[in-house]
């Protein structure tokens, strides 16, 4: 079976457990998707980040943008979701927690519930 190969976009400030729980997932026999690259640091004493995450992007079929309570205003999420409209990489956004209020992040479509069907149908 031929996985997805999906870049995950989220808040590092905020929501890096995010990442872990989606690259849990990743791991199941049955997961449609495989996680070739995520969120890069934009602080990070790397001046290329920019660079790297287009390249990144680039190599993926989906961008998975992790939505917490503060994505919708992450610098790095929103340059990467550019990056993606640019490089006409599908983007899909599913909320990173159970309860809360979120706000989608501009430009990057529908906000989806987490659940395993969810994640099937969206990133198989």
């Amino acid at each position: 079976m031929n996985k997805s190969k999906i870049f995950v976009s989220f808040d590092f400030d905020n929501d890096r457990v995010l990442k872990d729980f989606i690259l849990g997932q990743a791991k199941l026999e049955d997961s449609p998707f495989e996680v070739v690259d995520h969120s890069l640091k934009e602080a990070a004493p790397e001046r290329d980040w920019e660079k790297k995450a287009r390249a990144a992007i680039n190599r993926a079929d989906i961008v998975l943008v992790m939505v917490g309570q503060k994505t919708h205003k992450a610098h790095g999420v929103l340059k990467e979701v550019a990056m993606a409209r640019e490089a006409g990489v599908k983007i899909v956004q599913i909320i990173g927690y159970k309860s809360g209020e979120y706000t989608p992040v501009p430009d990057a479509g529908r906000l989806y519930a987490w659940n395993w069907n969810n994640l099937k149908k969206l990133l198989g």
